[in-house]
Parts: structure tokens; sequence; C-alpha cells
């Protein structure tokens, strides 16, 4: 009989975890998915709590958050201080990452091959059709190019690494910048070999399967596939290799001066700088969110303990002085 207390504290701290847990839900952007996942997995771990992430797109995380069937959304395309305030939303960066140019031609492993930003996107914008074409080969002295065409691949959904690439373009073409622009989706140019892409796997997996194509998406996926990526040409006139230390030379920025963070990191002036490198972000009801208390403990775990596991995905966590700007920001979240 004396064991009896004993054995029924045992028995409810054993239960007490998975009884009181808590389930939040978020969806959006494909870029963090990888280290979303790995962060919820951890985090489960830790405190038995469970996050569920979608990787939808940004555009469907946007949609979701605006009509509160998640507790966080997930954007790559920053939302501005006036789309937050008529959303009633706060907005958060996470980590720092990159959008890579990643190819399929015979012979040609990753980082071999060099293009420009006007080189890639006059190929989108099919002005230049095959990789022996004479201008890339300028930058490829020596690289045994193929001859047949190339297929375009982009995303065929709304998409935030969409809109970092396409600002990219936008600023190193005045072409693409009057023809196409930058957002989350465009209308991709009457390419007769351009085919689409359902998310940043979408496109790698597209960009496996079909000879002489690039395409475009978040680092971690380029890695983890073992995709060809390219190097690109930045803005300072030097070619450099996507990794975590040009990621970082890119967002070597003062976070705080900008409401809601929203500022984009393209093509940035650092000699070192990765010049499609992106920051991601959440949004949270800034009011009325029932779970939203419950997405700040998890971030604000993320932001404690998961450097490491974002380091190891090839993501570049944020700074220590844009941590402590984002736990000011989600203060505001009541």
């Amino acid at each position: 009989m004396k064991l009896a207390p004993l054995f029924l504290s045992v028995a409810l701290a054993a239960v007490g975890s998975s009884a009181f847990a808590v389930n939040i839900t978020g969806a959006g952007a494909t870029f963090p998915q990888p280290v979303y996942s790995k962060w919820s997995a951890d985090y489960q771990k830790a405190t038995g709590n469970q996050v569920n992430y979608q990787g939808i797109g940004s555009s469907g995380g946007i949609k979701q958050i605006q009509s509160k069937t998640v507790d966080f959304g997930a954007t790559d395309a920053p939302m501005s201080p006036a789309e937050l305030n008529q959303s009633g939303l706060i907005q958060f960066p996470t980590v720092i990452g990159g959008v890579v140019p990643v190819v399929n031609i015979a012979g040609v492993g990753p980082g071999q091959l060099k293009l420009s930003g006007p080189v890639l996107a006059d190929i989108y914008l099919g002005k230049i059709t095959s990789f022996n074409d004479a201008r890339i080969k300028a930058l490829n002295p020596g690289l045994n190019l193929p001859a047949g065409p190339i297929t375009t691949v982009n995303r065929s959904d709304g998409s935030g690494t969409t809109f970092v690439f396409t600002t990219y373009l936008s600023q190193v073409s005045s072409d693409w910048k009057s023809s196409i622009g930058a957002d989350k989706t465009v209308k991709w140019p009457n390419v007769s070999t351009s085919v689409g892409g359902k998310g940043n796997d979408g496109v790698s997996s597209t960009v496996q399967r079909v000879p002489n194509s690039i395409g475009y998406v978040e680092y971690a996926y380029a890695k983890q596939n073992k995709m060809a990526y390219t190097q690109l040409l930045n803005r300072a006139g030097k070619y450099v290799k996507p990794d975590d230390s040009t990621f970082a030379a890119a967002a070597n920025i003062n976070w705080s001066k900008y409401p809601g963070f929203a500022v984009t990191i393209t093509n940035m002036p650092g000699a070192n700088a990765w010049p499609i490198s992106a920051a991601t972000f959440i949004l949270v009801p800034k009011t009325g969110g029932s779970n939203s208390q419950e997405v700040v403990k998890f971030f604000d775990w993320a932001l404690t303990n998961g450097d490491a596991t974002a380091s190891a995905l090839d993501y570049v966590p944020l700074p220590a002085t844009t941590k402590a700007a984002v736990r000011s920001e989600m203060k505001k979240i009541k």
C-alpha cells in the first residue's frame, strides 16, 4: 500500500508531457521547410509540444494566416508595413539563406559553371537558348558546354523564392524589370522549353530529370540533392559560390532599422556577398490568435537552441542583435 502514492506520482509525471502537449500549425514558404521540420522535431523531443508545418509556397502561407486557418504563416517575400497593418500581423525573420541557380549539364559539377546576372536573365528571357552560347562560353573558357536547347524551370506556385529570384533579375537586367518584374507569381517569358515545378522540391526534381536544364532553388535543396549549382558574378565584380559565409556577407545590415523587418538583401555591395541571398519570415496575428503565444514560445526556443541545426542545414542563424530585435517585436503579440 505504501507504494501506491509513489506509483501514482510517477504515472502522472509520465503522461504529463503528452497529456498537456500543445499542437500548433503553420504553412507557407518551402525555402525554410528543411530547418523548420528539424526544429519542430527537436522541439517536440524537448517539450512534448508539436509543430506541424506545411510547405505550400509563400503566397499560400500569407493567405492562410490572413484567413486564420493556421497559427503562423511563412514567407520569403516580406510583407510591407502597410500590408502588415492592414492584415493585423507581426513579421520577423528566422534564418538567412540563398537562392541558387542549379543546372543539369553532363560533366559539369557543383560550382563549375559561371554566370553573370544579365546572362542569367537572358537565359530566362529566351534570348540565350543553349549553354554553348558565345556569352556563356566567354565566362567559362575551357568548360565543355552542350549545343542543345536549354530548358528553363520555374516555380508554378506563388513563391517567395520566385520573388527573391525575380527581384534579383530586375536589379541586374533592365529588360527583365520592364517586361517581367518581381513578384511571388510572374508571367514567365513565352519560351517553348520552359516548364514549371511546384515548390523547391518540384523545381529540384525537374532539373534533375531534364538534361540541359536550369532552375532556381534554396541552397539547402541543391546541397541535399547533390545538384550542380552555379557561381555568380556579384555586385562587387567577384565570382562567388553559395555558402553560409557569402549569405552572411549579404545579410550584414541593421535589421532593426526596417519596420516589420521588411527588407530584401539581393545584389548587396559586399565583396563576398552572394547576390541572391534572402531572409525568410514568420507572420503571426498581432491580436486574437488563439495559439500565438505558443508560436512565440516555439520560435524563441528556436532562436535559443536552433543555431547549430540551422548551420548544419546550410542556413545562416540570425546575429545576436537581430535576435534581440526579433524578441522585442514578438512582445507586441497579444
